[in-house]
């Protein structure tokens, strides 16, 4: 039986800068950077030092850089 190392986002909740990124493909730094620019989902911040994104926003975004592909 083969397992998969894959990552994949929840469908619902919260996720975290360190689940996020091996899906996303690019670094925190650039990921930042789509924030402040307003080009990536706002996280929320959940406590002083635990900020994570709704897993809908990120679904939400993902599905919506494949239609600006298909548009391209």
């Amino acid at each position: 039986m083969a397992t998969s190392n894959a990552i994949t986002l929840p469908a619902i909740g919260f996720v975290r800068q360190s689940t996020l990124l091996p899906v996303l493909g690019f670094s925190a730094t650039t990921l930042w950077r789509r924030v402040k620019q307003g080009s990536f989902p706002q996280p929320i911040k959940l406590s002083e030092r635990v900020t994570a994104w709704r897993a809908e926003d990120v679904h939400a975004w993902m599905a919506a850089q494949g239609n600006s592909q298909q548009a391209a």
